[in-house]
């Protein structure tokens, strides 16, 4: 443990009124690491494939999120320009690297780079890690592929996910995680729950979107790809 995180952990301690763990207390919470149990586990995701889908599309688009559906990761590109086309919506994208790939130049009225999020990229497009059908919720990972800006700073974030990666509930989704990390391997610094555009009610009761983020969230949801 680095020096700083053990004295942010001792002022906790401190300001809570505990003593550090004993040695026995360390090797519980050692123990329960290495054999993590899920609690308990809300039985509406608990469903089929076709149903967890159809489930995280209703609830996705019930949190002011919209949904397109295509065949595979080549369809994306003109899924992406009809969204803004339709919506009226600057087609020029700052993409994540982990989506880079895709065929963003078959569409020509599209003009797609790779980077981090400033200030001023009015559209980001990223992948997902998974989406969980209980909440419509998307996870998204931090890391070199996937720049944690590009969630929160373009006015219009677009999610690219892969419908095998729905699962049913947020427990299922942590097993997935430590799986791809080997079960001892480092995980992400940051694990970002996004359930619809960013929004506030703060001021008289008055829904606001984009308070805190993007105000559109449209994910395109690719039936063909495993992830």
């Amino acid at each position: 443990m680095s020096e700083a995180r053990a004295h942010i952990l001792a002022t906790i301690r401190r300001a809570l009124g505990r003593q550090a763990p004993s040695a026995e207390q360390a090797a519980a919470l050692h123990r329960r690491l290495d054999a993590p149990e899920p609690n308990v586990i809300p039985a509406r995701g608990q469903v089929d494939a076709p149903a967890r889908i159809g489930l995280f599309i209703a609830e996705a688009e019930r949190a002011d999120a919209t949904v397109a559906r295509v065949a595979t990761v080549n369809d994306v590109p003109r899924a992406v320009a009809d969204y803004l086309a339709a919506n009226n919506l600057p087609s020029v994208l700052k993409v994540a690297p982990a989506v880079a790939d895709i065929p963003w130049s078959e569409q020509t009225a599209l003009s797609a780079v790779a980077g981090v999020a400033g200030g001023d990229d009015p559209v980001g497009v990223t992948g997902a890690f998974a989406g969980v059908a209980e909440t419509g919720t998307l996870v998204l990972l931090s890391g070199p592929d996937s720049p944690t800006t590009l969630n929160f700073l373009p006015d219009t974030h677009i999610v690219v996910l892969a419908a095998a990666r729905i699962v049913g509930a947020y427990e299922d989704t942590w097993r997935s995680l430590r799986a791809a990390a080997g079960g001892d391997g480092p995980l992400p610094r940051t694990v970002n729950w996004i359930t619809g555009p960013s929004r506030t009610a703060d001021i008289e009761q008055t829904l606001l979107l984009g308070a805190h983020g993007p105000r559109r969230l449209h994910i395109v949801l690719v039936d063909g790809d495993d992830g």
